[in-house]
């Protein structure tokens, strides 16, 4: 199960979250499923930690068939908007929905197939970002990876360059909210078996390069927050990083790596394949539905026209970048 629906993360979003709900599922009076969530305005209900959840979606026994209408009539809900859902429930959720790609590396036949399959379709970037990393061992001392490590110091340094990049790249900083800090500080040290707060560290001697900070399964590290000093850019930390997790993820028992949705170059280098999740929402018969439906038409036309249309898109990444440029300026 991917620890975005562990019940240990639906925990700590609820510690931070007083929105967060659970709706239990039952079938004959036995217990099948469970639903997390947030209760918003006007009855219109959100993922749990929404935002920053990179995977949704009711969790239920094997065979179990749920209703949209039945799911949002028990919880009160005329609609529910998501932006991960597993695309294995994509046929439950009705027809407001698109699907999109969220690439995986899978590691699961050990890194050494894993790199000389990337070394063969992606070749100029992979010989690239490992000779930027001898480069940097040369330049700037010996390099060290650590897999998961109990680093406070190291964390906080990883929110607070990831912070930067979101105001660089035009995003909205989710290390300016309060409650994304806490949850993610609490992830970072309540590790259960399920849902691993896990940070990756990058250092040269004892300087950080790079940091990642996922979640991890019992199979999968979801990767979540990636962020390197962007004084070292010609050095290309951030893939040697994620080059490093995938060598070190198998012996953690990690088999596949999720990069998240998104078309960023590093992740099509990296990537071995895709995994399909659901964006969009449900809504049940109401006035609140119709209306939020002509709400949200405008964004999903051009959110829909853009990615069909890579050049654009580009351009788009592009104007959010300058904005940033200027909010960085002032």
């Amino acid at each position: 199960m991917n620890a975005f629906l562990s019940p240990d993360f639906t925990l700590a979003a609820g510690r931070v979250r007083p929105s967060a709900r659970v709706a239990v599922l039952e079938d004959g009076g036995e217990i099948v499923g469970f639903f997390p969530f947030e209760r918003g305005r006007f009855r219109i209900g959100r993922p749990i930690a929404t935002g920053v959840s990179d995977c949704q979606g009711v969790i239920h026994a094997p065979g179990f068939r749920w209703s949209t209408q039945d799911l949002l009539r028990g919880c009160d809900l005329d609609v529910w908007e998501f932006d991960h859902l597993l695309g294995s429930q994509a046929a439950w959720a009705g027809q407001h929905i698109a699907g999109r790609a969220a690439p995986i590396i899978d590691v699961s036949r050990g890194y050494e197939l894993y790199i000389a399959e990337r070394q063969r379709a992606s070749k100029k970037i992979v010989k690239s970002t490992l000779y930027k990393q001898r480069k940097l061992d040369r330049d700037l001392g010996p390099t060290r990876f650590e897999f998961d490590v109990q680093d406070a110091q190291a964390l906080r340094l990883l929110m607070k360059w990831k912070s930067a990049q979101y105001r660089r790249t035009g995003r909205r900083d989710r290390f300016a909210i309060g409650w994304i800090q806490r949850l993610v500080m609490d992830l970072f040290e309540a590790r259960s078996a399920g849902c691993i707060g896990t940070l990756s560290v990058l250092y040269s001697d004892d300087r950080v390069v790079a940091a990642h900070f996922g979640l991890r399964s019992h199979f999968t590290l979801s990767c979540w927050f990636p962020a390197y000093d962007v004084g070292l850019a010609k050095y290309s930390p951030g893939l040697s990083l994620h080059l490093r997790m995938a060598e070190a993820a198998p012996a953690a028992g990690v088999r596949f790596l999720e990069l998240g949705k998104g078309d960023e170059e590093y992740k099509e280098s990296l990537k071995t394949g895709d995994v399909s999740v659901g964006e969009g929402w449900m809504e049940r018969p109401s006035v609140i539905a119709v209306a939020r439906r002509v709400q949200r038409s405008p964004r999903r036309f051009a959110f829909t026209f853009l990615s069909r249309h890579p050049r654009l898109r580009t351009g788009a990444r592009n104007v959010l970048k300058r904005v940033g440029a200027l909010r960085g300026s002032q």
